[in-house]
């Protein structure tokens, strides 16, 4: 088992637009294979700052997800339009 953080900062005014998309990212996790929970996380010192926590049943598991094609059409939106850096992920193993 691991547990991955998913770490994003959006754009300013354009966080209810992240959080609304996060529901189509949680479908697409959801149906993949090794996918266990996941959860979004605002910070409450920049509402601009989230973290999503996802636990997997091992590496390559996730590693394929962020591979494949449901993973692309959820996230390729976020680079153009709601996110002002790049996404950075983080791999906690058990």
């Amino acid at each position: 088992m691991i547990t991955v953080g998913m770490n994003y900062h959006v754009i300013a005014g354009k966080q209810e637009s992240f959080e609304e998309k996060f529901a189509s990212v949680l479908t697409a996790l959801n149906g993949a294979e090794g996918h266990d929970n996941s959860s979004l996380w605002k910070d409450v010192a920049d509402d601009a700052s989230y973290m999503i926590t996802s636990e997997w049943s091992d590496e390559q598991a996730f590693k394929d997800f962020i591979q494949s094609d449901a993973f692309r059409a959820v996230t390729n939106w976020g680079k153009e339009e709601i996110l002002s850096d790049r996404p950075r992920h983080k791999i906690y193993k058990h």
